[in-house]
């Protein structure tokens, strides 16, 4: 069982031997507020259009008989006539902003009861989509570029996933200076297999990542050993790396939080610590385990393992999802059908294919019917800068020092899902897994270039969190 990301020889060696660029110090900021707490939410304006031919499309002070019937007026608050648009429609000004929920109300009150209003809506506000300080954030190309990026920018101006928890079942995390304010706490080492743990120990309360190297044939006859990968940090920056910190990189889900639990040490993990790791983030008890004061709304799981979806894994997963938590998980990288991978087969999870810089499918990305949907994963069979961008640790052993990488691999395209689901939670806690699916799939963009049975489409965070805030 394998962490899953991809990167051809040139670029491991480059990814190992290469200077990484080190997280400068300096001053932090604070990340923007959600926009439940922002003028984004509120109006001051409404738009009434009346049918043609009805008194109040040849008379403009007739919208004032309109809304005595509303509940607008109940809250104490007065409009009078402003202006009319090219098309007919009024444009009635109010006495004071009120929250866009309580204009919805009174306008779908309006047309209920007067048939002569064809629509009548709040005159919203829009902003300029947000764009991080981080310094390296022009490396992101998956978050803001076009042709296959997330459109993150304009999510970010709804939401940052503020007071949602997200666990990453990985192989750990380290105390990266962009990543470290955003992990809620220090997690769980859920490894029981001392010989591969690489730590000294089985289970223990800490989930810091001591490395996965190991040497050649130490995991199979054919293996060719490797260095670290410190992909859980990776991944987690990928969600959550901290921004508009005017340092290193920026997370799809700034605002939220990483509870890192630890489940794949060198020659990967075992199933039944992944069960137990996913019980435990979904805040269920597990023997021997102290209980999770901080359960996850969000697992990720950038993990692959052939044959069918283990039983004692389906069963977590389904009490994860009895406590309304939503499973994403990579469709795996060996460019075959994922009904032959778990967990991507496994019944109840959001399953993501990888698309490289173009939008078509990457070289290695899984396939088929069980795909939910596709996300940024990286190809860089052209360039290392084809790949996503995040966090990791400069070891090619131990850890060292912080830094940042270019990955490929359905592990590094389900972060992007992962963190898109935390910004929409954080806009509706009340989603249910399937309702956060089916939101996902429904707001998928056309793939740009050809993905055969890669889901629904393209992951559209904007899209997705402006279904879930309906």
């Amino acid at each position: 069982m394998r962490p899953l990301f991809r990167f051809s020889l040139i670029a491991a060696a480059a990814i190992a031997f290469a200077p990484l660029t080190a997280l400068a110090g300096g001053a932090s900021i604070d990340p923007i507020g959600e926009a439940t707490t922002s003028h984004a939410d509120y109006a001051s304006n409404l738009i009434i259009k009346y049918r043609e031919g009805s008194a109040g499309r040849v008379n403009a002070n007739a919208l004032n008989m309109a809304v005595a019937h509303a509940a607008l007026l109940q809250s104490g608050a007065q409009m009078h006539y402003y202006r009319t648009l090219a098309s007919g429609a009024h444009v009635m000004q109010l006495n004071r902003e009120m929250p866009i929920r309580e204009l919805e109300a009174a306008a779908r009150a309006m047309v209920a009861t007067d048939p002569n209003i064809e629509f009548a809506e709040p005159d919203r506000r829009a902003y300029k989509a947000l764009t991080p300080n981080d310094t390296q954030y022009t490396k992101q190309w998956h978050y803001f570029e076009k042709t296959a990026g997330i459109n993150a920018p304009a999510a970010w101006d709804a939401s940052t996933g503020n007071g949602v928890v997200v666990a990453v079942l990985d192989t750990g995390y380290r105390p990266h200076g962009d990543l470290a304010r955003n992990i809620v706490s220090a997690g769980y080492d859920m490894v029981t297999n001392v010989s591969t743990a690489n730590d000294g120990n089985g289970r223990d309360n800490s989930a810091l990542d001591p490395g996965d190297w190991h040497f050649a044939g130490q995991c199979s006859s054919d293996d060719r050993g490797g260095n670290s990968s410190w992909h859980g940090s990776h991944v987690s920056g990928t969600i959550a790396a901290v921004t508009n910190n005017g340092a290193g990189v920026a997370g799809v889900a700034f605002g939220a939080k990483i509870l890192p639990v630890r489940v794949l040490g060198r020659c990967g993990g075992q199933a039944s610590d992944m069960a137990d790791a996913i019980t435990w983030a979904a805040g269920g008890g597990v023997w021997g385990v102290p209980a999770n004061t901080t359960p996850a709304r969000v697992i990720n799981m950038s993990i692959s393992g052939t044959g069918s979806c283990p039983a004692a894994m389906q069963n977590a997963i389904n009490f994860a999802r009895s406590r309304n938590t939503v499973v994403v998980v990579a469709a795996g990288n060996f460019n075959k059908n994922s009904s032959g991978y778990w967990p991507a087969n496994c019944s109840g999870v959001i399953s993501v294919a990888a698309v490289g810089r173009t939008g078509g499918k990457a070289s290695y990305s899984n396939f088929g019917n069980l795909v939910t949907l596709a996300a940024p994963g990286g190809d860089m069979a052209n360039s290392q800068a084809d790949g996503v961008y995040s966090t990791v640790n400069t070891g090619t052993m131990s850890p060292v020092g912080d830094g940042y990488a270019f990955y490929q691999g359905t592990s590094m395209a389900t972060p992007h899902v992962v963190g898109t689901v935390a910004l929409m939670l954080a806009k509706k806690p009340s989603l249910t897994p399937d309702q956060v699916a089916s939101l996902l799939k429904s707001t998928a963009r056309s793939f740009p270039k050809t993905c055969d049975e890669c889901g629904a489409g393209m992951l559209d965070s904007a899209a997705a969190v402006a279904a879930a805030s309906r």
